[in-house]
């Protein structure tokens, strides 16, 4: 176990790397997300989904969708890290005719399965998603990531009824309550607690845990594809903005920022120092 954690926290470190080298592409960015979420995409890619780097459209690969597609810096950094996307890329993101816009579009990226950013999306397309694999007798798993802002969408609720109701244990939705949303704190724009007791009433698997702790994450993934009986599975993962580079998580307001020029320098060095240090994030 201790050796999977440390190859991950690896894999979590250069997704951050990543991802802060394509945000001083631009100066600006949702780098906090990125950083935040990088653990559980470390999971996701480095651990958990079956999938082809040479062949994204493999049909038995398990779905992963970005339905919060202004996380598509911290998507892109997977899938470099994944090897779907060649590393000398990441100098092109958010250019024109880049193949890694700014929003995550499925017609332009290898490995990206939909096209986000309008919230609330992502979750009732995975459920059709998941109905089409288990009549095909497709035994491979579809995860929904989406950020609590998605929370406040009809659609989400809707859809979490109709996995329920089809009984879709190939169905894993991962939420990212990092508590920020453009307008400001999740909870102030749209009160959405108890969140774990609201997915069991609606007749889910459900865990919450801490998202910055890896061997947390990886149990709960390992939990989630695992788990007996015709039920979806959430985990709700309470993550950190800007996590690992401490003036960025600091920041009172980083749903998405500008970062000045020298602190992008500064915020890889900060990542650097604490890996080289064997700290983990």
């Amino acid at each position: 176990m201790q050796e999977l954690i440390n190859r991950l926290s690896q894999v979590a470190y250069r997704i951050r790397r990543f991802a802060l080298r394509m945000g001083e592409v631009q100066g600006q960015g949702y780098i906090g997300q990125a950083l935040g979420w990088a653990d559980v995409l470390a999971v996701a890619y480095g651990h958990a989904l079956s999938f082809r780097a040479d062949d994204p459209a493999w049909e038995q690969r398990d779905r992963f969708l970005l339905s919060h597609g202004h996380y598509a810096i911290a998507f892109y950094a997977a899938l470099i890290e994944a090897g779907i996307i060649a590393e000398s890329e990441l100098e092109t993101y958010g250019c024109d005719d880049s193949r890694l816009p700014m929003s995550g579009m499925a017609t332009y990226t290898p490995g990206m399965e939909m096209s986000g950013g309008s919230l609330g999306q992502g979750l009732p397309i995975a459920v059709g998603m998941a109905l089409g694999l288990r009549l095909k007798g497709n035994r491979a798993f579809v995860y929904n990531s989406m950020s609590d802002g998605e929370l406040d969408e009809g659609a989400t609720w809707e859809a979490a009824m109709g996995a329920a109701h089809h009984g879709l244990s190939n169905l894993i939705c991962l939420i990212d309550i990092n508590n920020q949303q453009a307008d400001g704190h999740s909870g102030k724009v749209m009160g959405f607690e108890p969140l774990a007791d609201k997915w069991a009433a609606f007749g889910w698997h459900v865990q919450r845990i801490d998202g910055n702790d890896l061997p947390a994450v990886i149990k709960a993934f390992d939990i989630a594809r695992s788990a007996a009986g015709n039920m979806p599975r959430v985990i709700l993962f309470d993550t950190l903005m800007g996590k690992g580079v401490p003036f960025l998580e600091q920041r009172e307001k980083n749903h998405f920022i500008r970062v000045d020029p020298p602190e992008w320098q500064h915020a890889l060095e900060i990542l650097d120092n604490a890996q080289q240090a064997g700290s983990s994030i």
